[in-house]
C-alpha cells in the first residue's frame, strides 16, 4: 500500500475562495466609481446653481411658460423611470443567474433611455425652430447647458449600455460582468435623480412660478 496522502478537503475549498488581490481590486473599483459619482454631483450643483441665477434672465424674450411643453417633459420623465425600473429587474434576473432575462430587460432599459433621447431631442429642434437659441438669452444658455449635460450622460450610459450587452454575450455573467452591471445601475439611478431635480427645478417651476 502506497504511503502517499491525499490532501487535505479543506485544501480544495481554499484554492476556490477569490484570491486577496481580487477582492482589493473590486473594493477599488466600486470606490473609484463612487468618487466619479460625486464628481459629477459637483459637476450638476453647480450647473442647477447657474441656472437658480440666470433663469429668470430672459433679455426680453420668451420665457419658460411660453416654451415647455409639460405633457412631452412628463412623456419623456416616465421614459426615465420606467428605464430605472426595467434596469433593477435585470439585476434580479442578474443575481438569479438567468443570463437571457439579464440581456432581456437591459435591452427594454435602453429602448427607454433612447425613448428618452428621442423627446428631448425634438425638444432641442422645436425650442431652436422658434428662435429660442442658447443665445438668446441667459436663461436659455444655462437651460441647455443643464440638460444637455444630462442628455449627454444619458447617451453616454446607452452606450456603455450596449458595450455591457456585448460583453455578457460573449463572456455571460462572470464576476467581471457583475460588476460592471452594479457600475452601471448605479450611474443610471444617479441620472435618473438628477433628471428629477431637473423635471422640478427647470420645467415644473419655470411653468408654475
Amino acid at each position: 500500500m502506497s504511503n502517499a496522502t491525499l490532501p487535505a478537503p479543506q485544501d480544495f475549498y481554499v484554492r476556490q475562495e477569490p484570491h486577496e488581490g481580487e477582492h482589493h481590486h473590486e473594493t477599488g473599483t466600486m470606490l473609484g466609481f463612487w468618487i466619479y459619482l460625486m464628481s459629477d454631483c459637483l459637476i450638476f450643483g453647480t450647473l442647477f446653481a447657474t441656472y437658480a441665477v440666470l433663469g429668470r434672465n430672459f433679455a426680453a424674450g420668451p420665457s419658460p411658460a411660453d416654451l415647455f411643453e409639460l405633457d412631452m417633459i412628463l412623456v419623456s420623465t416616465f421614459m426615465l423611470l420606467f428605464s430605472s425600473i426595467t434596469y433593477g429587474f435585470s439585476v434580479i434576473r442578474m443575481d438569479k443567474g438567468d443570463l437571457k432575462g439579464t440581456m432581456i430587460w437591459l435591452v427594454v432599459t435602453g429602448l427607454f433611455g433612447l425613448a428618452f433621447l428621442g423627446l428631448e431631442i425634438k425638444e432641442f429642434t422645436h425650442l431652436w425652430h422658434l428662435g429660442a437659441t442658447p443665445m438668446a438669452s441667459a436663461f436659455l444658455s444655462s437651460f441647455y447647458t443643464l440638460v444637455g449635460t444630462h442628455g449627454l450622460h444619458v447617451t453616454a450610459g446607452c452606450i456603455w449600455l450596449v458595450v455591457l450587452l456585448a460583453q455578457l454575450k460573449i463572456h455571460g455573467l462572470t464576476h467581471e460582468n457583475k460588476r460592471r452591471m452594479m457600475c452601471l445601475s448605479m450611474f443610471w439611478h444617479f441620472l435618473d435623480l438628477i433628471w428629477i431635480g431637473v423635471f422640478s427645478f427647470v420645467y415644473l417651476a419655470g411653468v408654475l412660478v
